[in-house]
């Protein structure tokens, strides 16, 4: 086979000369062949829908290129196709130019479309690998990426997770665990990785351009019960692959030409870390993150409490509402996020943020703000404008106008939220919500005022509950809104949030804006992110990819030293939640002492565990007597001295007996627990009780 070579001192990418197929990728400073069966070599897919064939596609491999050129440095090559053939359609007069490039570390794949036909170019597979091989020795092979603030784990070999229905597809394949977390830009790089190494693909311009990461396991599994892949080349005659592909969704119409978001390759050394920092040095060369109001800049705990739902608590009046100032206060609790009330509590009503008149009069709960503020703690409101509320007659008729329609003029629904009685718990009048377009730019001034109705009330800021994850939806397919057909419902996620902003900096410049899983590209303008972890085995991607924002998780257990450990090791803000925050404080006291006493150890020690820049696990190692890996620990590197710090946690019922051995060329030398002020000599080893928590300094 006739082939093309890119080549620098990391890489070497090889071409089918006929087709521009990529059939070899060869990661040279560490000998792994990424691709290496050039009858296997793949270069674009695109799907081209006809009348009555939908599944149309157009396989990139089986076209004859136009033109080629490759540049002297043998560093880029240029490839073209002047039309295309379908697999049912025929020729078709769509024009593809593929760039790929190599810079130091990275391939760069980048491709533009001149669709001439008369046809819509839906998706497009670009780059699209034929055959990943794991690397040499590696006894396990997974995907990496982002989910709900930390990582989703996807075993591609030795057995392979199939995330969707097996029905619909040929072969098992992976898309993501969520709709709004398969891709870009919410999910704008994945890992495929082994123990102690990996590759990295990512976009290389930050694009809103919706763009997915998919796996494929062909032509199946050997044994369907344990999702084993097949140990041989090949099984039943068939060639055993598995692909992967960065997928665009582009919805080009008859006329239109668009250059695709590029995607950078590139392999690394390491664990995930090693893959993240990939991500993290390119992301910080153009994003940063926006000053946080000084009181959330510290070590501080909230208290998130729950007042109304749709099913009517109607729990504290707000006339009532200013007592819970003075509790907060008393716990040394620095915010409250106080949820359900707006009108018809949460989850109902949306997008409305007129306060509940059952609860009480506007002015009642600006007083009553106003008197929780003059106990020195902040009020935070829970605040909702992705969705709105179906039943609502807002909603039946008008709102349903600017909903995020599909492409069969449909509007997009979520199944919504179950609260409290059996009818909802069994989902019989569970009120459905439904995602709005915010590329409108009247459902956009609608929710900017409704955002107007908390600043008028006073608050210290709001927490965005699912701020822009739009799911089910993400491209909306109504072009009354404004917008072109297709048109990517993130891309105005950033704008919306600059614009309320730009409103409250007048009335509060230290209004505080949180959100709820706020994905990455989010913290450009976003001050804080609340989550739920509880998970032994919890990974911290958020605070790796940002070790200095702001990040809550929530502590709902009546004797959740566990959840307190966790939140020392990755330097989370405690959110009080009793009885699943419909409680109060005075209600889990073996909780309270725990945090309280944790909150001392970290604001005493906040060089390290606070100000300092989280490493997770990378520059020391923690292991048991026996000598066995220890789970969870985290280091820390000193704001003032660049010295290391260890948190370590204990998470199960029996006491744990551990080591330390750092990396770096420095000692560690005493220790001592949360709830224990003595400090002890590393001697005998780090001896931490069952659920316990200890620092290494």
């Amino acid at each position: 086979m006739d082939k093309i070579t890119l080549e620098n001192d990391a890489l070497r990418l090889e071409f089918a000369r006929e087709t521009g197929a990529l059939i070899g990728f060869t990661d040279k400073l560490s000998a792994w062949e990424v691709l290496n069966r050039p009858h296997l070599g793949l270069s674009f897919q695109l799907l081209l829908p006809l009348p009555g064939r939908r599944n149309n596609p157009v396989f990139g491999e089986k076209q004859q290129l136009s033109t080629v050129n490759v540049a002297s440095d043998g560093r880029s090559v240029d490839f073209g196709w002047d039309r295309v053939t379908s697999a049912y359609g025929g020729e078709h007069p769509i024009k593809l130019a593929l760039s790929v490039a190599l810079s130091d570390e990275q391939a760069i794949f980048a491709l533009r479309i001149e669709n001439r036909s008369e046809y819509v170019v839906e998706t497009v597979h670009c780059p699209y690998f034929g055959d990943v091989q794991r690397p040499p020795g590696a006894e396990d092979f997974e995907s990496f990426h982002y989910g709900y603030a930390e990582a989703v784990r996807r075993s591609l070999y030795p057995s392979f997770e199939n995330t969707l229905g097996y029905y619909g597809f040929d072969f098992p394949v992976q898309y993501g665990p969520d709709s709004w977390r398969s891709g870009a830009p919410a999910v704008p790089y994945v890992l495929l990785r082994s123990a102690t190494q990996g590759l990295y693909l990512g976009l290389s311009e930050p694009s809103a351009e919706l763009v997915a990461w998919h796996s494929e396991l062909r032509p199946g599994y050997d044994s369907a019960i344990d999702s084993r892949v097949p140990e041989s080349s090949s099984i039943s005659g068939l060639d055993v692959a598995t692909r992967f592909a960065a997928i665009h969704l582009p919805y080009l119409q008859p006329g239109e030409s668009r250059a695709l978001t590029p995607v950078a390759a590139q392999p690394y050394q390491g664990g995930w870390q090693q893959g993240v920092d990939v991500y993290k040095r390119w992301r910080d060369s153009w994003m940063k993150t926006p000053p946080v109001p000084e009181w959330a800049r510290h070590p501080h705990a909230w208290w998130q409490l729950h007042i109304n739902s749709p099913e009517d608590e109607l729990r504290i009046p707000f006339k009532e509402l200013g007592a819970i100032g003075a509790e907060a206060a008393r716990h040394g609790v620095k915010a409250i996020q106080l949820v359900g009330w707006n009108d018809g509590g949460q989850d109902q009503g949306n997008p409305s943020h007129d306060p509940d008149p059952r609860l009480g009069a506007f002015g009642e709960l600006k007083a009553a703000i106003a008197h929780i503020q003059s106990c020195g703690v902040k009020l935070i409101l829970f605040a909702k404008f992705t969705w709105a509320d179906r039943a609502t007659e807002w909603f039946r008729e008008g709102l349903h106008r600017l909903a995020i329609k599909d492409p069969y003029g449909d509007y997009y629904h979520y199944n919504g939220y179950q609260y409290h009685t059996a009818t909802q718990a069994l989902n019989i009048n569970t009120k459905r919500l439904i995602p709005m377009c915010f590329g409108s730019d009247e459902y956009f001034g609608i929710s900017a005022r409704e955002f107007q109705k908390v600043l008028d009330l006073g608050a210290d800021g709001i927490l965005y509950d699912e701020n822009q994850h739009h799911s089910p939806a993400l491209l909306c397919f109504d072009e009354g809104h404004g917008h072109r057909l297709g048109f990517p419902v993130f891309s105005r996620d950033n704008e919306f949030q600059q614009h309320l902003e730009k409103m409250s900096r007048e009335v509060n410049p230290d209004f505080l804006f949180a959100g709820e899983g706020v994905y990455d590209w989010q913290f450009e303008v976003y001050h804080l992110s609340y989550h739920r972890s509880w998970d032994k085995r919890h990974v911290p991607l958020s605070r790796y990819m940002l070790p200095q924002m702001p990040l809550m998780t929530a502590i709902s257990g009546f004797n959740d030293r566990n959840m307190i450990n966790q939140c020392l090791l990755y330097r989370y803000i405690m959110s009080y939640e009793p009885f699943n925050f419909k409680g109060h404080l005075d209600d889990f006291p073996l909780t309270m002492d725990y945090g309280r006493r944790m909150h001392a150890l970290r604001t005493e020690l906040r060089d390290y565990f606070w100000d300092g820049e989280f490493r997770h696990e990378v520059g020391a190692r923690v292991t048991t007597a026996d000598g066995e890996r220890h789970h969870p620990y985290a280091v820390y590197i000193s704001e003032s001295g660049g010295l290391p710090g260890i948190a370590i946690a204990n998470y199960e019922d029996e006491s744990a007996t551990l080591r330390v051995d750092l990396e770096a060329d420095h000692r560690l030398s005493r220790y001592r627990l949360v709830d224990d002020e003595t400090w002890r000599s590393l001697e005998d080893g780090i001896i931490i009780p069952a659920r316990s928590a200890a620092v290494v300094i």
